[in-house]
């Protein structure tokens, strides 16, 4: 049954798209080309739809069972009105702010997806006590806004989302989780009909409306999936979202170092440096997709390890990522701490 849903998900996305894209024309919501923005024509906006509409009716075809499974679809309904609004009109941040913020709480409050506390690896746990909450809605807000900053070429946040969503099934089916595997796998699916029509070079955006969706589906289903939470099952939906996480925790560390707002745009992403480093459109994406799997074994391989083999993975993890953001200069041209110090050690020993 499972398998016929993801066909009848697939075939709606493919046909849905392009239905999407001539109502986005008729409204109005396109894309316009400037300075920050790598496409050079209005692109009809609002994808995430195609996506969203083609989920819902894999997801009502199993309608998988879980305590928590209509405070997501809810809380997924605001969020993809709010990405509509924003695809429209260009609304807010604020306003963008306050629709997440109000998905996040349904969740929580009427959903019960929270983290109370973890496990610590060497034994005692460290409770979170009136932390649990905002740390949720933290965690819920934060990936919902990395999806969407990583949103800024053909396929990208499309093709990293999937990669995420196969990620969290296969976690799943180690953990024995039915509603994840469903509802993941369902929204792979959906998303994969969708890259038809987004991959270089696109004919739609998935805009707000498939970024914010996408980000906060794959923000509950890993809250979801974790829900007994220990110090490693806490780390491994943070390595499986690797690209979107080290991107915009970078990102924040690049602009406080510029002194700009948090919230200023710039060409700084790691799709853009790694366009300014000589890649194609296709070959950046490429590469991020192999990076964003890469992150997914890890998870998997991270899942099976013992306490001291998961820290020795994530200190190798934390140098590599380090050395490759030095390199392309995903936080600002002149960060290169790391560099700089190995460039020392070898003068001195020389």
């Amino acid at each position: 049954m499972l398998y016929l849903t993801l066909v009848v998900a697939f075939v709606a996305s493919i046909v849905l798209t392009p239905i999407v894209k001539r109502f986005a024309v008729r409204i109005g919501a396109v894309d316009k080309p400037n300075y920050r923005k790598v496409h050079a024509k209005i692109m009809p906006r609002l994808g995430g739809l195609a996506i969203f509409l083609a989920f819902m009716i894999g997801f009502l075809v199993m309608r998988p069972q879980d305590d928590a499974a209509w405070a997501i679809i809810v809380g997924a309904l605001i969020i993809v009105a709010t990405g509509i609004l924003d695809d429209l009109f260009e609304i807010t941040a604020k306003a963008k702010l306050t629709g997440q913020l109000a998905a996040a709480l349904i969740v929580v409050f009427w959903g019960g997806l929270e983290i109370p506390f973890i496990n610590l690896p060497f034994g005692g746990e460290l409770a979170f006590g009136f932390l649990n909450i905002p740390l949720t809605i933290l965690w819920i807000v934060g990936i919902t806004n990395a999806i969407n900053l990583i949103d800024g070429l053909d396929g990208l946040a499309a093709g990293v989302s999937t990669i995420a969503l196969i990620t969290l099934s296969g976690m799943a089916i180690i953990k024995g989780d039915t509603f994840v595997i469903v509802t993941a796998s369902i929204l792979a699916a959906s998303t994969i009909g969708f890259l038809f029509y987004n991959f270089h070079p696109a004919k739609i955006f998935m805009g707000d409306t498939g970024a914010l969706f996408l980000g906060f589906m794959i923000s509950v289903l890993a809250l979801s999936g974790f829900k007994n939470v220990t110090f490693i099952s806490l780390v491994i939906p943070i390595i499986m979202l690797g690209v979107p996480v080290s991107d915009t925790f970078f990102a924040i560390v690049r602009r406080i170092r510029e002194k700009q707002p948090l919230s200023a745009p710039d060409k700084s992403h790691l799709h853009h440096c790694l366009l300014r480093a000589g890649f194609s459109h296709r070959q950046t994406v490429l590469i991020i997709y192999g990076i964003a799997a890469l992150f997914g074994i890890a998870a998997i391989i991270f899942s099976y390890a013992t306490i001291w083999g998961a820290l020795l993975l994530i200190t190798v993890m934390l140098i590599a990522i380090e050395l490759f953001v030095e390199v392309v200069g995903l936080a600002g041209k002149n960060y290169r701490p790391l560099l700089n110090l190995v460039r020392m050690l070898s003068m001195i020993g020389k």
